[in-house]
């Protein structure tokens, strides 16, 4: 079993401790001090033991990129090319970690963990967004998706890093599963802190709280309206990944994957077997032409790494196994059987697993040509969880025609892919309705890709 570096940090009075020791406010020049630069010195984000406060004229990725308060690389690949940018967002950004023992994560040359970005727009219409990040990136990595969008209606918005990044994160805590259950842990107490933070620029609590993400992201939305309903409002979960102990789960269907997809690349007399094996996996008949791109970048290490978070015994002391082995090879993550496996195994997945009994309004989006999560592995299964658990009145589920994990994809192939960024939006609408006016969403269905003609812009749940 691979080391766990650390225990898991969570805010209380230690945290509060260490606030008042070392606490960093480092106020940037401000260009127009007299608008959002009011006050903004005498900001405290509760439990971080370092902060930095900013002071901009632009809070989207229009100004941030040039003025040094965000990442491109943590967005990258994450959008289609000709998604619009919004401005004319002034505000104040805070950028900074709660108290982390590990040190993955390099922005601001800080090399520590559970760092978040704050952003509070003068022009505040008195609600709070809080996000986690998809994969393993890091803080700013729905920038583009996500916050630019918000923080142009007037949200406040804060992300976490969610307590660990990049590819070795299976490194973090000291049991498996601890890693990924870190995610949740983070998720609340950003959403906790953030909330104190807007009652101290603002004077007034914020009135709505919402909570969405991608991916991994979309996983903690679920998460926390299962946990931690009464902190939100409610939620839109963009393709979440799906942890159920008895599965489906990633480490059920990215071994076919790695198994049978050299036989479908190779052609020959084997190929048609092979696709037919990973059509029962889950990987949806006609998404074919997406599979050499997850292959090549997706599946292997995916499967790879999150299986050495939950089951670093599968290949003894060799952390993360070996990329792209053989089925036969010793401890090849293309022979891995996840029912085989020990019960230790699924105690680990059980830490961090999903119930659908979530407690405040949801709203899910996931792509039919998903070949990442695939759509019948994963969200159909979570809105059966749902509806079982007697909280369908409380969900709507979005099935996006021609959808995929990954939207810049929709660059390379526009006649047969459409982005999710714009179905986001539009459920974030129908979230923000069905909290505020109690108007509830369309029906759950399958959104047909056809339906509109500027698919980067639009996308009608109607």
């Amino acid at each position: 079993m691979p080391s766990r570096v650390k225990a898991l940090t969570r805010s209380g009075p230690l945290a509060a401790l260490a606030v008042a020791a070392s606490l960093v406010v480092v106020p940037a020049t401000p260009a127009r001090a007299a608008d959002h630069c009011a006050r903004a010195d005498r900001i405290r984000v509760p439990g971080a033991d370092r902060q930095r406060v900013a002071c901009l004229d632009e809070l989207t990725t229009a100004g941030t990129v040039a003025s040094g308060h965000t990442d491109p690389a943590d967005w990258a690949g994450l959008t289609p090319r000709d998604l619009p940018v919004p401005s004319g967002v002034p505000g104040v950004q805070i950028d900074g970690h709660f108290p982390d023992a590990s040190t993955t994560n390099t922005n601001h040359g800080w090399r520590h963990d559970s760092q978040f970005v704050i952003r509070l727009p003068d022009r505040w219409n008195g609600g709070l967004v809080v996000s986690g990040t998809p994969g393993t990136r890091e803080q700013y990595a729905n920038d583009r998706a996500i916050g630019d969008w918000v923080l142009a209606r007037g949200y406040a918005f804060a992300a976490t890093d969610k307590g660990n990044t990049g590819a070795e994160f299976f490194r973090d805590g000291r049991e498996p599963g601890d890693a990924i259950a870190e995610w949740n842990t983070r998720v609340t107490q950003l959403t906790r802190a953030a909330k104190r933070v807007v009652a101290q620029r603002y004077r007034t609590a914020p009135r709505k709280t919402l909570v969405t993400g991608m991916s991994n992201g979309g996983y903690l939305v679920r998460w926390q309206l299962e946990n931690h309903p009464g902190l939100y409002d409610g939620g839109v979960d963009w393709e979440g990944t799906l942890w159920r102990a008895d599965g489906p789960n990633l480490l059920t269907f990215l071994p076919p994957a790695l198994r049978h997809y050299p036989a479908v690349a190779a052609g020959g007399p084997d190929a048609d077997r092979a696709r037919a094996a990973m059509v029962r996996a889950g990987f949806p008949a006609g998404s074919e032409f997406l599979w050499e791109f997850h292959h090549r970048y997706y599946w292997d290490l995916t499967q790879r790494i999150y299986r050495e978070e939950l089951d670093p015994g599968f290949d003894g002391d060799r952390q993360a196994g070996t990329p792209y082995c053989a089925p036969g090879t010793p401890a090849c993550d293309a022979d891995y059987d996840y029912a085989a496996r020990p019960r230790s195994v699924r105690r680990a997945v059980e830490k961090i697993a999903l119930t659908g009994r979530i407690g405040k309004p949801l709203i899910t989006l996931h792509g039919t040509l998903d070949v990442l999560l695939p759509i019948g592995e994963d969200s159909d299964v979570y809105a059966r969880m749902v509806r079982q658990r007697g909280r369908a009145h409380l969900f709507r589920y979005y099935r996006i025609d021609g959808g995929t994990h990954v939207d810049s994809l929709f660059d390379a192939h526009p006649d047969r892919l459409r982005p999710l960024v714009p179905c986001h939006r539009e459920a974030f609408a129908a979230v923000e309705r069905w909290t505020g006016t109690g108007h509830r969403p369309p029906p759950s269905r399958t959104v047909p890709r056809t339906a509109t003609p500027d698919p980067v812009n639009a996308c009608p749940l109607m």
